[in-house]
């Protein structure tokens, strides 16, 4: 998501300069590659980039085709076949061994449902999103090729761009059921498509019960990651925006300040106050919540016995997994590390990845559980 939030911030400062830009967008990879489909990138006229679509190796060569696509104003798929040892296609011998599609196409300022808008309607909600590409690779220069419209679940499916996407219904339920893209082969007007049915979590949002300073850390890391953050503490002289100028605040005692917190499927709650009866607090009142991720701070005896007065107090714990003490094992001492830890375990939690080491997995990097194909 904070590669979103840059091709945002980049396309907003080109339109305040009057330059003109391009989304390359990838949108569909057959073997390994560094980035999987839906990685992004924003070019300006100027040669600008935010975002990546590699790790460096197709910047340069996309750059060139942006510039391309600009001024021609049409949209254009660039094939990147990057598993051969020798030919003239650009990538050849990068080693990813695999075929990457990239959709460029370039963006009407004067067309208010362009690219860069359906990627703002992601972040306006905390709902899941389809964001709907369609490309060509029988036809690379088509101009029918593009980012055509953003789906939201439970939103009335009508007719976008010719294309009737309640035909799609079946599909569009399956991908939010699943939370997996999905490509589609498709007809529009006799000329052969392939949808890329991307879907768009919202933003991993943490809510942080504490102020202290392991916090900090913390914090700056999440803010790296472009994940929304919400601040509980009943000290105003630990929580203020001095200290956490990127948070939410919302400073009192638990009683209080909850009641101000909304938990969902794509929240971690972590209890960092280093205050027993306040941690405790707040682990009651999530126990009925929808909540992927629940961590604290602290020994093993520190929640075993919180759980044993929670049950005694009349309180049921069968459907509440505590990481305590939260993290992943990498050796972590210091509070820098400590948050290293931390939200590595969550985002390996919301990927449902086991958090091994690369090396040691079989296959691609981006598996095909993230994708279906029809």
């Amino acid at each position: 998501m904070k590669e979103i939030i840059s091709i945002i911030d980049a396309y907003e400062t080109a339109q305040k300069k009057g330059e003109a830009t391009a989304l390359a967008t990838v949108v569909k990879v057959e073997g390994s590659s560094y980035r999987g489909a839906g990685a992004r990138m924003l070019i300006t006229e100027k040669g600008q980039l935010s975002g990546a679509i590699s790790g460096g190796c197709l910047e340069g060569d996309a750059l060139r085709r942006a510039l391309m696509v600009i001024i021609q104003n049409k949209p254009l798929l660039v094939k990147y076949d990057t598993s051969e040892e020798n030919g003239d296609v650009f990538g050849v011998g990068l080693g990813c061994e695999g075929i990457i599609y990239v959709l460029i196409e370039p963006i009407d300022n004067k067309q208010i449902l362009n690219p860069v808008y359906f990627l703002k309607q992601c972040l306006k909600k905390r709902s899941p999103n389809i964001l709907v590409s369609l490309f060509s690779k029988s036809n690379k220069k088509s101009s029918k090729q593009g980012t055509y419209t953003l789906i939201r679940m439970g939103q009335a499916l009508g007719i976008n761009n010719e294309i009737n996407w309640a035909d799609f219904e079946t599909e569009i339920s399956e991908i939010f059921s699943t939370k997996t893209s999905l490509f589609k082969s498709f007809k529009l007007e006799n000329e052969a498509f392939e949808i890329f049915f991307e879907y768009i979590a919202p933003r991993t949002r943490l809510v942080i019960a504490g102020a202290g300073n392991d916090v900090i850390p913390l914090v700056e890391a999440g803010e790296i990651l472009g994940w929304e953050m919400v601040l509980l503490d009943g000290r105003p002289s630990h929580a203020n925006k001095q200290r956490f100028p990127t948070c939410q605040l919302l400073i009192g005692q638990a009683g209080k300040v909850l009641k101000e917190v909304n938990l969902d499927e794509y929240t971690a709650l972590l209890l960092m106050t280093h205050n027993y009866n306040y941690d405790k607090e707040i682990v009651k009142w999530a126990l009925d919540k929808e909540i992927k991720y629940i961590g604290m701070l602290g020994p093993k005896k520190k929640w075993a016995m919180m759980k044993e007065e929670i049950i005694a107090e009349g309180f049921d714990l069968l459907q509440i997994e505590m990481h305590s003490p939260m993290g992943l094992d990498i050796g972590a001492e210091s509070s820098e590390e400590i948050a290293l830890s931390v939200l590595a375990e969550i985002k390996a939690v919301f990927a449902d990845s086991k958090g091994g080491s690369l090396f040691k997995q079989e296959g691609r990097i981006h598996p095909d559980r993230f994708y279906h194909y029809k």
